[in-house]
């Protein structure tokens, strides 16, 4: 049962659920019994006359009455069992799909970038439900049976050892087959599974381009990876049916084959006058009776070795650490340190991977700071392990102090607002979207937020207001919308330092004056950390760290640096000569 529990990935209260499960699943099972027991007893009656004795009918009246008992006892013990069984293994699911969306939470970046999207949504609702069916259909079902057949064989043995024997003797063997299988079918099942996420990942491609894919013509046939996704995952379906199809239908033949030694050898017996009608009538009915929910078990049992490759999945998911830290620090110097930093999304510090090279830099609080540079000289990195997005591997990043690898990421992140180029809205109403900011605040709070981020102008035109439903990621707003909702979602954090990841990049000129209000508002007073291409709008930066290959070439104000005629003046002349240009 320990094995269970850690097999199933269960909590203590799930484990506990399941116990209360496989007893009342054997309860179910011998309750069932009652109803036959009846039905021997009245065929018994029945069969008096073939032996010159009369029908008691006042007995018959008594099985009648003691049927009908049966029937509300087998009533209220399934009952018992469904709720056991079915109801507490879906709370149990939903709890197991929480711990993996939680733990999912506090994983680090790079996990993320070691797995894609439909892996990990797997995991919280396709491995979850396999727990989840065979939580509910089979481990309770096949532990109860096993205890259940051991004890009406046991019964039977009483009456007559040699058909109990022959009755039960291939049950073993049925389920010796499917174990044996057990490498196969597990290899079948990875095949599957892997074949399942492929094409997960070809119907996720194929959805987020979509335009690419119309602009181009390549919908149809001549989108052939996921055609060939679908047809692989086709082929292992096949394969996995396949081949758990000759094993439980192998295992199933072997079964049913002790219907006819039972009924060989009761012959013999009753023949040779060594057993009665009514004894041998009772085994007849039992291994009918009896085999049926065995077969069920055998078809099921393969899905309990397509379990493993899912726990396997979950288990690799569950021991991978999370980012950890102290709950109780409290920062209240926001001068931010970097000290002989490196880093690389690889986790080596190879030349070729290395993103930050031995970087020490100074952002002091209160003031606005600039970083620029070309593409790939690691701005957007830098604000990431501001956050704590990523660890970095040699030295360390402080907030007043304070290496932030000392800190819990959900208490790093109360002192931070965000406002980055690719806005992520949710399918919800524009108030909620603003509030996830601040999931307390007021309404007041949440409206004052709205204004100051200049929302109202476009809100107001919205036949529902504030509570206008949005579609998934924001799409019936404009960009310029959506980086509104975002700013008022910082506005209401209200956290002493902001992260500016190129806020008006891609904005028309219209928006663009919008945002620039919004962020002059939420920057007021704060530590700013400013990612810009478009130079012009931090030319009124308090500081500019120019960046160039993962290392700092300058620092400087505006003026200091263009007198410098280094890389910063550079870009910033190209992009002057480049406000000229027309078609």
């Amino acid at each position: 049962m320990f094995n269970l529990k850690k097999q199933l990935l269960l909590t203590e209260k799930g484990y506990s659920d399941l116990k209360k499960a496989i007893s009342a699943c054997t309860l179910t099972n011998l309750s069932l019994m009652l109803p036959f027991g009846i039905t021997i007893q009245i065929f018994a009656e029945l069969l008096k006359p073939l032996m010159g004795e009369d029908i008691s009918w006042t007995k018959m009246w008594i099985f009648f009455g003691v049927g009908i008992i049966a029937a509300v006892l087998v009533f209220f013990a399934n009952k018992n069992d469904y709720k056991k069984s079915y109801v507490a293994s879906y709370m149990e699911s939903e709890v197991t799909r929480i711990r993996v969306a939680e733990h999912i939470r506090k994983l680090p970046m790079s996990f993320f970038n070691s797995k894609n999207l439909s892996e990990i949504t797997t995991n919280i609702m396709g491995d979850c439900t396999t727990i989840e069916h065979v939580l509910s259909h089979i481990i309770p079902q096949l532990i109860a049976n096993a205890i259940s057949l051991t004890i009406i064989c046991l019964m039977l043995a009483i009456f007559d050892w040699r058909l109990a024997l022959t009755t039960f003797c291939t049950v073993p063997i049925a389920f010796l087959i499917i174990v044996l299988s057990r490498r196969i079918q597990e290899k079948f099942s990875e095949e599957h599974v892997e074949s399942k996420l492929r094409a997960s990942d070809q119907v996720q491609e194929y959805l987020e381009g979509i335009k690419v894919i119309k602009a181009c013509g390549l919908d149809g046939a001549k989108f052939s990876a996921l055609d060939k996704a679908f047809r692989l995952m086709r082929q292992m379906a096949i394969k996995l049916e396949f081949g758990a199809g000759i094993f439980v239908t192998g295992a199933q033949i072997i079964l049913q084959a002790g219907i006819g030694l039972t009924v060989f050898l009761g012959t013999y017996l009753l023949t040779g006058g060594k057993i009665e009608l009514i004894p041998l009538l009772m085994f007849f009915l039992i291994v009918v009776r009896i085999y049926g929910p065995i077969i069920t078990e055998l078809t099921l049992l393969p899905e309990l070795l397509y379990l493993q490759t899912s726990t396997r999945r979950m288990r690799t998911l569950f021991t991978t650490p999370i980012m950890e830290g102290d709950t109780q620090k409290e920062i209240k110097d926001y001068n931010i340190d970097f000290k002989n930093v490196s880093f690389s999304y690889s986790g080596k510090l190879s030349n070729r991977d290395t993103v930050i090279k031995d970087l020490s830099i100074s952002i002091p609080a209160d003031s606005i700071t600039a970083l620029v540079g070309p593409s790939g000289s690691g701005k957007s990195t830098l604000t990431r392990l501001i956050a704590r997005f990523w660890d970095v591997k040699k030295g360390a990043v402080k907030i007043g102090g304070i290496d932030v690898r000392t800190m819990e990421p959900e208490h790093l992140m109360s002192y931070m607002s965000f406002v980055f180029q690719d806005v992520v809205l949710f399918n919800d109403t524009i108030y909620n979207n603003i509030k996830i900011g601040k999931m307390d605040a007021t309404e007041e709070e949440v409206m004052a937020a709205a204004k100051a981020a200049c929302c109202d102008e476009f809100v107001s035109s919205l036949p529902a207001g504030y509570q206008t439903v949005l579609g998934e990621n924001g799409s019936t707003l404009s960009g310029g919308e959506r980086q509104r909702i975002s700013i008022a979602r910082a506005l209401l954090k209200n956290a002493p330092i902001v992260l500016l990841d190129e806020a008006t990049a891609s904005l028309d000129p219209e928006n663009e004056v919008f945002i620039q209000q919004a962020i002059s508002k939420l920057i007021a007073g704060k530590t700013v950390i400013v990612i810009a291409h478009r130079l012009r709008t931090v030319v009124g930066a308090d500081k500019i760290i120019v960046l160039d290959k993962g290392m700092v070439v300058e620092e400087g104000t505006h003026d200091e640096l263009v007198q410098r005629k280094g890389l910063y003046e550079k870009l910033y002349s190209i992009q002057q000569e480049s406000l000229g240009w027309s078609v």
